[in-house]
């Protein structure tokens, strides 16, 4: 790989060519059409599928009861309610605005059908958060939660890390930002949204906040999704692009400690089954389990790192009863989906 500047593809490229042979996932020469006939990486196709399978709408999901739980929560638990949701909001916004970016450069059609399922999807969660914030908390504190990035110091020095890697391809579009941005991408979807996950599971096994629980179970669901891809997509991406493993390992280290820093400072020792200690141990265990996933070495060896704090939650993140759906979430691995539709009159077609 030799280009000095990533090149978004151009709307319709009349001499590319579409042969199966010479589709490659970047640097390809396409003609930008969907030509989905006849794939070079079958499992887009079976992952897109899935992707689509996993409709659902959080309107449809009753929080009538987190109302009522949203006042009894002790101020610890509220306090950090709001600021996981404010941190989960701005993760969502910002994938909104990041994966066409890094879609514009793909050209292999059936890797950009995910991508682009992947910013719907994005898109879904925000409106899930908003319709939690406005229906659950109290009007004359929506506009906290909303503006929570704002004023608490550390989730604004967190944001701006976050987008600072992604805008650093943007300003700058060279194949070394790209690759960056990609890592950033999976470390996103595969670390940054999970203890906040434990955090609304934990409140769920103590039956509290049980519409929150649900629609958090959707939004796990698809993010393992996200993960699958970006699990398909860096092995490729490090046999095309020039990189160095160690970058690999000391971001993947930065956002443990950016992760656990987080965490500690809106959860910390203050909420019933969580701690300092649990998060530290569940963090390095998500950040190796992505490392192998993309066969790299674990960054965190000895059993402490390797099995999960929290496998009792894992019940609370299964959503087969309501959506007829698998997914296992400890493992990141993704399970067949089955339709379920949440329009009303389309379950008789």
């Amino acid at each position: 790989m030799t280009s000095t500047t990533m090149k978004p593809n151009r709307i319709f490229n009349p001499g590319g060519n579409d042969d199966v042979s010479h589709r490659t996932i970047w640097f390809g020469d396409t003609t930008n059409l969907m030509q989905l006939n006849d794939v070079r990486y079958n499992w887009a196709i079976a992952l897109y599928k899935q992707m689509r399978e996993n409709f659902w709408i959080p309107e449809k999901i009753d929080i009538t009861q987190d109302v009522t739980d949203y006042a009894n929560l002790t101020p610890d638990e509220r306090r950090a309610f709001d600021g996981i949701l404010s941190y989960l909001t701005f993760l969502d916004s910002i994938q909104t605005c990041n994966i066409p970016h890094l879609k514009a450069c793909v050209t292999a059609p059936e890797v950009a059908l995910c991508m682009a399922e992947q910013t719907s999807q994005e898109c879904l969660h925000n409106a899930s958060y908003q319709y939690m914030i406005e229906t659950i908390i109290p009007s004359d504190r929506r506009d906290e939660v909303y503006e929570f990035w704002r004023t608490d110091r550390i989730l604004k020095e967190r944001c701006e890390y976050i987008a600072g890697m992604y805008q650093a391809y943007v300003d700058n579009p060279t194949p070394a930002n790209y690759f960056t941005a990609l890592v950033a991408d999976y470390l996103l979807e595969g670390v940054y949204f999970y203890n906040g996950f434990i955090f609304f599971y934990n409140l769920a096994s103590r039956m509290l906040m049980p519409g929150s629980a649900d629609i958090f179970k959707m939004i796990n669901r698809d993010e393992l999704s996200h993960v699958r891809l970006y699990q398909k997509l860096l092995p490729e991406a490090m046999a095309m692009f020039d990189h160095n493993p160690a970058q690999i390992y000391e971001m993947t280290e930065r956002a443990v400690q950016y992760e656990c820093q987080w965490t500690n400072h809106i959860v910390g020792d203050r909420i019933l089954g969580i701690t300092s200690d649990s998060t530290e141990r569940y963090t390095k265990y998500l950040a190796n389990i992505r490392l192998r996933a993309i066969g790299l070495e674990l960054l965190y060896p000895g059993d402490r790192y390797t099995k999960s704090p929290y496998a009792h939650l894992e019940r609370f993140s299964d959503t087969k009863k309501d959506g007829n759906t698998k997914a296992n979430f400890f493992e990141a691995s993704v399970t067949s989906y089955v339709m379920s539709s949440g329009l009303d009159g389309w379950d008789e077609f």
